[in-house]
């Protein structure tokens, strides 16, 4: 029998999943889809199935969330047992709402429409695990400590230490501007008040900053050899605006030596061509009349 090919491998387990749809448990028999890079490294415990179950439960529901075509969205959603899907949905039932979703007849939409669905999906799956793989660097895994771990006196033992510590404040800092440039979308997708998308997105600017001189340190002093820069690490936090190399500069410069937010806005205050960019980039509409790092500082309470 011929070899099944990444994509096929990884179809045939959507297909299996589909059949009880999310989230993930052990009756689902995925073993492609848990051994997949992304799944592993977004794992707790990689060695444990438990945990990359849950980590191919979080990859799904992520990529749905973000499913790029606007008309099939839902559908493909409400297959998989996401709203708008209730839980607990049979797959004929959840096959119907899908189709209805999308606007199809339900024969047609399970023949022609729910292959293209999961192919794109395993598509996205595979990506996702190559962009693992090609990644220079992984977040450091926790684990559970029960009990104190002094440190003794000896200089091989510090070296560690402040090693384990320098990569820790650094991942620290891109998940912090993670977690700011999703908030900034999740605004933009609900349509708030300007200002407020404008305040969240000057915090993504000051995270996204400070995160980039974490990286620059932890390199030049613990992985100068690394074929990585800065750059290349803060993609793991998420899109930002096209910048001149001038102006990343002039951020980081802005946001080095772990300064406040409101230090940070207080030295781009005059900036205002670089706010400009910055929240254009985001709103991707008319600018802003005035630095948005100018219009808030005004207005902070």
């Amino acid at each position: 029998m011929p070899r099944k090919s990444p994509v096929e491998a990884v179809v045939g387990d959507l297909q299996l999943l589909l059949r009880r749809g999310l989230p993930v448990t052990s009756a689902s028999s995925v073993d492609v889809l848990l051994d997949l890079r992304g799944v592993v490294g977004r794992a707790v415990d990689p060695e444990d199935e438990a945990s990359r179950m849950a980590a191919l439960d979080g990859t799904l529901r992520g990529l749905l969330a973000r499913f790029d075509d606007a008309r099939y969205a839902s559908a493909a959603r409400a297959l998989f047992g996401l709203p708008p899907a209730e839980p607990g949905l049979n797959l004929t039932a959840r096959r119907e709402l899908a189709a209805e979703q999308a606007g199809h007849e339900v024969h047609h939409f399970r023949k022609r429409v729910e292959p293209q669905l999961v192919e794109k999906i395993a598509d996205e799956l595979l990506a996702d695990a190559d962009r693992f793989t090609r990644s220079p660097m992984i977040a450091p895994r926790l684990a559970p400590v029960r009990v104190r771990q002094p440190i003794p006196a000896d200089p091989f033992a510090w070296e560690v230490s402040e090693h384990e510590e320098q990569l820790t404040r650094l991942w620290s800092a891109i998940y912090a501007a993670r977690a700011e440039l999703l908030a900034v979308e999740r605004l933009l997708s609900l349509q708030v008040d300007r200002q407020a998308v404008v305040r969240v997105a000057v915090t993504a600017a000051w995270r996204w900053a400070a995160a980039r001189a974490e990286a620059i340190g932890y390199l030049t002093a613990f992985a100068p050899d690394l074929e990585a820069s800065a750059d290349e690490l803060l993609n793991v936090a998420g899109w930002v605006p096209a910048l001149t190399a001038a102006q990343v500069s002039r951020l980081t410069e802005a946001a080095s030596g772990g300064v406040s937010r409101e230090a940070f806005v207080t030295t781009l205050h005059g900036e205002t061509g670089l706010g400009k960019v910055w929240i254009d980039g985001f709103l991707t509409r008319t600018a802003p009349t005035v630095n948005p790092l100018v219009e808030e500082n005004g207005q902070a309470s």
